[in-house]
């Protein structure tokens, strides 16, 4: 609303300027962003789902996992690695020049900073969004929908695209949906990359235009592009239903591959596992062994990453036990709207976010110094903006979906029979939930605040907007100085994000051999 709001004033010289100058390059850069991002991610995650589900080769049970493996490499990540790796003054293009005695401009050799280069980065790190729920749409399809549509004269290549992908729509929707959110909401590849989108055009107009109408109104255009996007899915869907109208389930079962069909399987899902986090993880581990930040250097930033990451993650989960808890005990309409509108902040890019928290705040902050000073003559300053309570509370706007789902999930597989129980011998909703929920929930919880935890260690977008002044993070310390071409020195501060980033994919590992997925 905040965003909405601001973004309605009259137009003003920057954003006149904008307008005239780089709006139609923000938008088409945006547009292509989000579709690349969803070509290269669906393409990549719901083969390597399609190999691992339909098919037995050797490697495949350590593939199901590894294949999760760049959910721990951020996006920025991985484009400061491979710009290190293959710019001109790079290891790569250095080895070229020097096999072939070759000069700069004598040889042909791809833009790694461009657009295709950061459609690129993010497909190679978004597409587990789409591998994780296809693989679950496809170990949910019946073996008897294959046999009927066997029988009915289809080949094999043709019941994958005429039956199981199709079944698989909403799956692989979502999960490209999810890919370009995070790739809108990037902030440090595309800058890096010297790629214009809305989100760097945000950052600009907020910091080095002081201007914060137009940083509203750019953060409107984004939102609306991102509801667009969702909508668009929707409409081309249409009144299709994808569930299975037989109550027989047969699971699938995986057709053995042999020869060249089993090493082409074997390179399909190498691949995506080698370039989305082999190689950055080696090439970090590389710089940060040779001429990486001492350790008592990046210490204050470790420590103020831990911190803010704690506090989100606390703070989300305790929010999300309050709202996931009402919503059972009042399953009205009204506390389901609530909750989904609770759930949309992770549909939102983190710039749009700091900008629709920083104005409210802001607006409170001068309202307040201003009644204080003439009431009392005295000075309140900034009581919430450009403090840590605003960027835990940016945080738990992000990244309450994350933890919600985890604890309705928990909460749904306890049986109302024992909440019914506890209210019988005695005790009040709050009791239930302190004496008998809470230590039920204890798995989904943890689960939740390492999910929360370790999107708040990679959020970048929003901890540049709103933190406090010199109250720099990880994140944070890693774009300054890779933008500053330091990326040896920015290394250690990477594998400490990365490390973390470890967990959740340890977390997803453990839950889908528990599954069955």
């Amino acid at each position: 609303m905040a965003v909405l709001v601001g973004a309605a004033a009259p137009a003003g010289p920057v954003w006149r300027h904008l307008a005239e100058t780089v709006l139609a390059e923000l938008v088409a850069n945006s547009v292509l962003l989000a579709a690349g991002t969803a070509l290269i991610s669906t393409a990549i995650g719901a083969s390597t789902a399609w190999l691992v589900t339909m098919h037995a080769f050797p490697g495949r049970r350590l593939f199901e996992v590894a294949l999760l493996l760049p959910l721990a490499m951020p996006a920025y990540l991985i484009g400061y690695v491979y710009t290190d790796l293959l710019d001109v003054t790079g290891p790569v293009q250095g080895w070229i020049r020097e096999s072939f005695g070759l000069r700069f401009g004598e040889y042909w050799f791809p833009q790694i900073r461009s657009i295709e280069g950061a459609v690129v980065m993010f497909g190679l790190v978004l597409y587990p969004y789409v591998y994780l729920l296809c693989r679950a749409a496809f170990l949910e399809q019946s073996i008897c929908l294959a046999e009927v549509a066997r029988t009915l004269g289809c080949s094999k290549r043709g019941m994958i695209w005429r039956v199981a992908l199709p079944l698989a729509r909403p799956a692989i929707a979502a999960g490209a949906g999810l890919a370009v959110m995070e790739a809108l909401a990037d902030f440090g590849t595309v800058g890096h990359f010297a790629v214009r989108t809305f989100t760097t055009g945000i950052y600009q107009a907020w910091f080095h235009m002081a201007d914060r109408t137009a940083a509203q109104q750019l953060a409107a255009c984004l939102m609306g592009i991102v509801a667009l996007l969702l909508l668009s899915e929707r409409l081309v869907r249409g009144p299709r239903r994808f569930f299975n109208t037989s109550s027989k389930h047969q699971a699938l079962v995986p057709q053995p591959l042999g020869g060249a069909s089993a090493l082409l399987a074997i390179v399909a899902c190498t691949l995506p596992v080698l370039l989305g986090f082999v190689i950055p993880a080696a090439r970090l581990a590389f710089l940060g062994w040779s001429a990486g930040d001492d350790g008592a250097l990046v210490l204050p930033f470790a420590r103020n990453s831990f911190l803010l990451a704690g506090l989100a993650a606390l703070c989300a989960v305790t929010v999300a036990v309050v709202i996931a808890y009402g919503a059972r005990l009042f399953p009205s309409p009204l506390i389901r709207g609530a909750t989904t509108v609770a759930s949309l902040g992770y549909a939102i890019p983190g710039s749009v976010i700091a900008v629709g928290v920083l104005v409210p705040f802001g607006l409170f902050d001068n309202a307040l110094d201003g009644w204080m000073r003439a009431r009392f003559g005295v000075s309140t300053g900034l009581l919430l903006s450009g403090t840590i309570a605003a960027l835990v509370f940016a945080y738990v706007v992000r990244f309450l979906a994350v933890a919600l789902s985890s604890v309705e999930a928990g909460l749904e597989r306890i049986r109302p029979s024992i909440e019914d129980a506890a209210r019988v011998l005695g005790r009040s909703p709050a009791g239930s939930l302190a004496t008998v929920h809470l230590p039920l929930l204890r798995g989904s919880l943890l689960s939740a605040a390492l999910l929360v935890f370790v999107d708040t260690m990679k959020e970048l977008p929003a901890t540049l907007i709103v933190r406090p002044f010199d109250f720099d993070t990880l994140a944070v310390r890693v774009y300054n100085l890779a933008s500053d071409e330091k990326l040896a020195q920015a290394s250690t501060a990477a594998l400490l994000i990365v490390a973390a980033g470890l967990i959740p994919v340890a977390v997803l590992a453990r839950a889908m051999r528990r599954s069955g997925h």
